[in-house]
């Protein structure tokens, strides 16, 4: 039987074992940083269509750490809010040490 993760704090180390691998955290990390500054832009130049590119770059360069590093499914499949909330969650984690580069 599958685990249906009811709460953020119960799926968060579910999220952080299925990107154990160093490779996957780092694109995971890339994405979002391009995601932020492409949103910055957008900000400050009005330039609204670029908000556009925000999932492309964002799932992106995550999916590709899951499908050629990771080698697993992503859990935004299963848990499309959580898991956008871990991405900035590890983002977060990643820029304080808390989560391993």
């Amino acid at each position: 039987m599958e685990t249906r993760y009811r709460t953020f704090k119960e799926f968060y180390p579910y999220y952080l074992q299925e990107h154990a691998n160093s490779t996957c955290r780092r694109l995971h990390f890339a994405g979002s940083s391009i995601v932020l500054l492409l949103l910055a832009m957008a900000m400050v130049t009005g330039e609204l269509a670029l908000l556009w590119l925000l999932p492309v770059v964002g799932y992106g360069f995550a999916w590709a750490g899951h499908f050629f590093f990771e080698h697993n499914r992503p859990a935004t499949f299963k848990y499309p809010l959580f898991s956008l909330m871990g991405d900035w969650v590890m983002f977060r984690d990643m820029l304080t040490g808390r989560v391993a580069w």
